[in-house]
């Protein structure tokens, strides 16, 4: 009787850390995207919880991606291009191509069109996006709704073609009608008002775990100074 009401307890208080992680857990996500609601292209994580959570805890959870597109913010900067159909833009790295929604870029004295740090922007045919010449100012530059970049020659009053940014899904499919828009960015697709409600059953959850593991606890002690008096 004694020991199977310790090894309950036991047992109990082993759940309740386990619960009380999980929730911990969850409300990181949530508070990663908060921190994420000002940054440029960052999209929303979502938690997923896989079965038999109540016995792996906090590995039972992972989580996915919000791919809704977030908030367009006028920028009339020719060089910010935002999309407003899901898909992503190709950036060539040092660690490989990488995807991404954050539109800020920049053009060096060579013609080359470069994301914020300095990043290659790819075309659709997957090589470097450079202008046929340097323009006289970046208002020169226009790229439409399909992502084709062109650039006006001042000398002759044509623009000329530089290329097709390369616009493509999170499995490389290419994006057809990407929606381009020029001088606009895309904010986060975080609601702070969603991820407040979101946390408040992550918090009551916790505090009802920490509560139980306070009184299974007592009681474990109680039973502990019962058997050794």
């Amino acid at each position: 009787m004694i020991n199977g009401g310790v090894h309950y307890t036991e047992r109990g208080i082993v759940q309740n850390i386990r619960a009380m992680r999980m929730q911990i857990a969850l409300m990181g996500i949530t508070n990663e995207n908060v921190t994420g609601f000002d940054k440029i292209g960052y999209q929303r994580k979502i938690p997923v919880i896989s079965s038999f959570a109540e016995f792996i805890g906090e590995d039972a959870i992972s989580t996915t991606t919000d791919d809704t597109v977030g908030r367009l913010c006028l920028t009339e900067n020719p060089l910010d291009i935002a999309l407003a159909e899901k898909g992503f833009f190709q950036i060539q790295t040092q660690d490989g191509i990488k995807l991404t929604r954050d539109g800020r870029f920049k053009m060096n004295k060579e013609g080359e069109i470069l994301a914020l740090d300095g990043s290659k922007i790819l075309t659709n045919m997957g090589t470097p996006l450079v202008l046929p010449f340097v323009p006289e100012k970046l208002e020169d530059i226009t790229i439409d709704l399909n992502g084709i970049v062109r650039v006006l020659d001042n000398k002759t009053r044509k623009f000329e073609t530089a290329g097709t940014l390369g616009i493509v899904t999170s499995d490389g499919m290419a994006v057809l009608s990407p929606n381009v828009r020029q001088g606009y960015v895309e904010s986060s697709n975080v609601s702070i008002q969603t991820e407040f409600l979101e946390a408040i059953p992550y918090s009551k959850t916790f505090e009802a775990n920490r509560q139980l593991f306070m009184m299974q606890n007592t009681n474990l002690q109680k039973a502990i100074s019962t058997l050794s008096s």
